[in-house]
């Protein structure tokens, strides 16, 4: 029997990040002196690129981060939740250094700010291609042409997506704890997340998929739990729900976000709110206004 194919790669972010966008916006450019602080806004991160130099980064006592974090190489410092933090004695000659705030779709909702760490660090010379990445938005930073700030805000996201392929590929390195990531980090599972990234209103079973993994149900249960820590039933029921509510923020009725997304009512959709917020969608709606 001649041997199987190789399965075919997988775009493991494009239907993630075209559901729930992240967008970046240059804020600084240029040295630091002293101390800079940066403040905690609600559904706001940060992406900072130190790309020559030295500094020291501190945070306040129980933020889930080391209180104190030495940066002795270049480096990217990626925040993608609401979190204060200080910079000291950066560099003020003799660096390039660029800082963007990130503001995610649905703030702390967004799936992406949910499965990252509270702070991620790494190594610019670990990500393949990034230095090219890098020296097109240095470039636009350090001269006023037409459209520079508007180029350099997408040339961050690019960033950004060259940070989160790293952190996809390099899973035992990156420290991520069980969730979204390291399922879309196993080759598998990722087929599986994909699929439901693209067709949550598809009526999912078990064995179905199971039989996208390519694995049989009681593997693909058993592997499921423990590398994204949810169950494959109860991820699509948050998945769904976090589109439900991006959908409602954006003013679609709740019957029409209850038909795209496979339920057979508006009552259906209700209870799931029920069971995982505690409250109904119009209800949950109001709260946020």
């Amino acid at each position: 029997m001649p041997p199987m194919p190789p399965t075919p790669p997988v775009d493991r972010l494009s239907s993630l990040l075209e559901r729930f966008r992240v967008r970046a916006h240059l804020f600084h450019a240029g040295p630091l002196c002293g101390t800079t602080h940066f403040a905690a806004q609600q559904g706001r991160g940060f992406l900072h690129v130190l790309r020559r130099g030295e500094m020291v980064v501190t945070h306040a006592a129980r933020a889930g981060v080391p209180r104190k974090v030495v940066v002795k190489e270049p480096s990217l410092l990626f925040y993608p939740r609401p979190l204060a933090h200080d910079f000291h004695n950066a560099p003020a000659e003799g660096s390039d250094f660029v800082c963007a705030t990130l503001d995610f779709d649905g703030g702390d909702a967004h799936p992406l700010a949910r499965a990252l760490p509270a702070l991620v660090r790494l190594p610019l010379h670990e990500v393949e291609g990034l230095e090219q990445s890098l020296s097109l938005l240095f470039a636009e930073t350090t001269r006023v042409l037409c459209g520079h700030r508007l180029l350099a805000d997408r040339l961050f996201e690019v960033v950004l997506i060259q940070l989160l392929r790293w952190l996809l590929d390099h899973p035992q390195d990156s420290g991520l704890p069980p969730g979204l990531l390291t399922g879309l980090g196993d080759p598998q599972l990722a087929r599986v997340l994909v699929a439901l990234h693209e067709l949550p209103g598809a009526p999912w079973t078990l064995a179905q998929m199971a039989c996208e993994a390519g694995l049989s149900r009681s593997v693909f249960a058993q592997r499921f739990k423990a590398v994204v820590n949810a169950t494959p039933a109860d991820y699509l029921a948050v998945w769904r729900l976090t589109i439900a509510q991006a959908e409602l923020r954006n003013g679609a009725s709740v019957k029409m976000i209850a038909q795209a997304l496979g339920y057979a009512n508006a009552s259906a959709l209700s209870r799931l709110f029920a069971q995982k917020l505690g409250m109904s969608p119009r209800e949950w709606l109001a709260a946020r206004a």
